[in-house]
């Protein structure tokens, strides 16, 4: 093989390497969305670089003339809107510049698989082509292989860092980069290329073979343990994405609650909002979730990121799920979000912001354009779900409630004849309240969400509408323990207008809580029985089940709870597994020096191995054992702990000391405590894992204080003794 063939491979290989570093973002944007553009940009990239080693005069010239025709192709492939009669305008240039600059954030900030639109995709490409001229010139100025792969790798990096693979996927891209790079290995060592600056130097080709087969072991050897890797190593979630702080900016704007509109739209039954064309059996349409309330005001949530192609259902959804569509026209929608369902899974004919965690759309900007909604709809039977358990790590499910008044937390109890919190008692919460309160109708409806308006609902007037029904239930829930959130949108009419569509007016409005069951993600529920006072007929999707379910209730004679798991250990017990105590004892009979040295190294030994032995507990001790962690830890930095503190106690005490990382570790711990102490169910594997990924992130927190603080901590022997009561 001549020596120029030789150097066109390993031109090749160089590129190629590249390419398949772009294709490793396939999981932002969907393997379809790059196959093109990446592949026509590697194809005229190499055509390019091999033309100009052909030629002496061109080889100065050859990072420019690459770099054009990289973007040449990267225009035709992804801005071909923007050019004129397929040249570049002025509005390519910009689109490229803001490429460069701003769409490696808005990817970061969508949901995944991301649209393939310009604004986003558009640094794959470009960083592509940027690895390639670098990857190219390194290569024949310095004719060392390892840098002329380091922009390739580097590209590999970064795409990990948004989303990394793993199993089957990794090991196919690994081994693809492997061929590529080991390509590039073999053909520099059959070709000398270092040391010349010249395109078309004349040192005498070596032979391929022996070059492949010095090349070979290591190679094998590499594919080897990639496929050990991928296929036997346990795929586990990513620790790290530089996705996650990233959100999509949200505009501020002073929007009347939805909660306070319902009184006006009561008053003003007959005005259309938005109509709706399918979706036969719906019962509800969601606008807006409201789950952080301070005693004062419901807010919805703020993680908002661009609606991609399409939302996978939650992983926190294992029953049987069914997608469903519809087309929503909106006509009178005040406020920027618009109708949706719990679970959308895509949005086709408007560019909108999802909140993930709770489902809601928002609209950027303002406009009444129509859209075609999909979504995802769990199903379940009556029977199934009024066994199922609570999920306490619903997002926003058990959130802050404000102070509660007097007697409102003795109100929770009897209502639910002192059961402890699953979906079965909330049944009877929802049972309660449409039992022993009014829906008020007609004029002087009663307004407001607050505790004074709650507090005179629940213990004096007991006559509301569906917002003081929805306010309060979510309230006493939260108080029993009971994941719920407060929903507000609009039932579904009974019957269809005369084109075929449902019109849902003023008089639909709608206030609800949710309750997150294992399994099965939000349920709806109807405490004031106001859903279907408009003649609706049931549906089919949960809120059904739900009223089925309820209507399943045993008497209140027959109530029971499901039996208790034994309980292992109380949560602020005193320590029994330390194994200091004799290392002490032997130590301070020695000299001082061995004093000195299981203080610097015994102890943060032995807080090592307690933390070890407290992982490997079984069901509900290790989650204890992580609450016992977490206790230490916040010990040895300062906080104040006694014996009986529980865990939103010692939430607490940290909020003043810590930063917000360290206290939202503590609070997310809070709720694995609790249901593995009271839910009634042994704990699985997977709330000790959950338990214990809030101490990674209590640790992480702790993490940013000063390094005297750290070793201080490390150090500190008080903490290897219980708390004092």
């Amino acid at each position: 093989m001549s020596t120029f063939s030789l150097r066109a491979v390993t031109t090749g290989c160089v590129v190629l390497a590249a390419a398949v570093a772009g294709l490793l973002f396939a999981p932002v944007f969907g393997l379809p969305a790059l196959l093109l553009p990446l592949g026509l940009l590697a194809v005229a990239v190499f055509a390019v670089a091999v033309l100009c080693s052909r030629h002496e005069a061109l080889v100065p010239w050859r990072p420019l003339l690459v770099t054009g025709a990289g973007l040449l192709v990267v225009t035709e492939t992804v801005l071909w809107p923007t050019t004129i009669a397929g040249l570049p305008s002025g509005e390519t240039v910009r689109a490229l510049v803001a490429g460069a600059t701003d769409s490696w954030q808005l990817a970061l900030q969508s949901t995944w698989p991301a649209r393939p639109d310009a604004a986003l995709l558009l640094f794959v490409p470009l960083l592509v082509l940027l690895a390639s001229v670098l990857g190219i010139e390194l290569l024949y100025r310095l004719g060392v292989p390892l840098l002329a792969l380091a922009p390739s790798l580097a590209v590999v990096v970064l795409s990990q860092l948004y989303a990394a693979l793993s199993g089957p996927a990794a090991v196919l891209a690994a081994l693809a980069y492997a061929a590529a790079a080991g390509a590039v290995l073999v053909s520099t060592r059959a070709d000398p290329v270092g040391g010349t600056t010249s395109a078309l130097g004349k040192p005498e080709p070596r032979r391929v073979g022996p070059a492949l087969l010095r090349a070979a072991p290591p190679v094998v050897l590499a594919v080897a343990c990639a496929i050990v890797a991928g296929v036997l190593a346990p795929t586990t979630a990513p620790r790290y994405s530089l996705k996650h702080d990233q959100l999509a900016p949200v505009a501020q704007s002073r929007v009347t609650s939805p909660l306070e509109q319902i009184a006006y739209r009561m008053a003003h039954p007959g005005a259309p909002v938005f109509e709706v064309s399918g979706a036969a059996g719906v019962d509800r349409w969601p606008v807006v979730v409201l789950d952080n309330f301070d005693g004062v005001n419901w807010t919805p949530g703020a993680r908002y990121r661009r609606l991609g192609t399409e939302l996978a259902p939650s992983p926190s959804i294992t029953s049987d799920v069914r997608a469903r569509s519809a087309r929503i026209d909106p006509v009178q929608l005040d406020g920027p979000w618009l109708p949706s369902q719990t679970w959308p899974a895509g949005v086709r004919g408007i560019d909108l912001l999802v909140e993930e965690q709770q489902g809601t759309l928002l609209a950027p900007q303002a406009g009444g354009a129509p859209y075609t909604l999909t979504w995802w709809e769990p199903e379940t039977a009556p029977g199934e779900l009024i066994g199922s358990a609570i999920d306490p790590h619903a997002p926003g499910g058990l959130g802050a409630i404000g102070d509660v008044p007097p007697g409102v937390a003795e109100l929770a109890r009897d209502a639910v004849h002192g059961m402890r919190p699953t979906f079965q008692s909330a049944l009877v919460l929802d049972d309660f309240l449409r039992k022993n309160y009014r829906l008020a109708t007609g004029q002087h409806l009663p307004t407001g969400h607050s505790w004074p308006q709650l507090t005179e609902f629940l213990l004096r007037d007991k006559r509301g509408t569906s917002e003081q029904f929805a306010a309060a239930y979510v309230v006493l829930a939260r108080v029993l323990g009971i994941p719920a959130r407060l929903v507000v949108g609009f039932r579904a009419p009974a019957q269809r207008g005369p084109d075929g569509r449902y019109t849902v007016r003023n008089a639909d409005v709608l206030a609800w809580p949710e309750v997150a069951v294992d399994g099965v993600g939000w349920v709806p529920l109807d405490p004031s029985g106001a859903a279907t006072t408009s003649g609706q007929a049931a549906g089919a999707g949960l809120a059904a089940a739900a009223a089925q379910a309820r209507a399943q209730l045993p008497p209140q004679e027959d109530l029971r709870d499901p039996p208790v798991a034994p309980q292992q250990q109380e949560v602020a017990g005193p320590e029994s597994d330390s194994p200091v105590g004799p290392v002490l004892v032997g130590v301070l009979a020695g000299i001082p020096l061995l004093v000195l040295l299981a203080w610097v190294v015994g102890v943060p030994t032995a807080t090592a191995w307690r933390a070890r032995r407290r992982r490997r507990r079984a069901g509900t001790g290790a989650v204890i054992g992580a609450w016992e962690e977490v206790r230490d830890r916040l010990r040895a930095h300062g906080v104040a702990v006694s014996a009986g503190m529980t865990v939103r106690d010692l939430a607490t005490a940290a909020a003043g000391v810590f930063d917000r990382t360290t206290v939202e570790g503590v609070r997310s711990l809070s709720s694995t405590v609790d249901i593995a102490l009271w839910s009634g169910m042994e704990p699985d594997k997977q709330r000790g894992r959950e338990a214990w990924a809030a101490v990674r992130t209590v640790r992480r927190g702790l993490a940013g204080r000063g390094w005297r603080a750290r070793i201080r901590a490390a150090v500190d022997p008080r903490v290897l003794l219980p708390p004092r009561p």
